[in-house]
């Protein structure tokens, strides 16, 4: 069995990030609308959360969500892309 805390590693992370990535790629590939594929994998993302994390701690994961959003840091990061 392994430790959870191994797969929050630093190496797991951008290989999930890599992989999500390519799931997006993929999809816009496919035609499908920016709203459509982020309503997707946010959706997928709660219900992943869900499994394994209490309604607080996710309440509080989209808390800081929010945060970023009001404080422009999404747009700051979409700038610096050039996106």
């Amino acid at each position: 069995m392994s430790d959870q805390h191994d797969n929050e590693s630093p190496a797991h992370l951008s290989h999930a990030g890599a992989v999500v990535d390519k799931a997006i790629e993929y999809m816009m590939g496919q035609n499908l609308s920016s709203l459509a594929i982020a309503s997707a994998l946010l959706g997928g993302s709660m219900a992943l959360l869900a499994r394994s994390m209490s309604d607080d701690a996710i309440i509080g994961i989209l808390t800081n969500a929010i945060g970023s959003v009001r404080s422009g840091e999404l747009h700051e990061h979409r700038d610096h892309n050039g996106h």
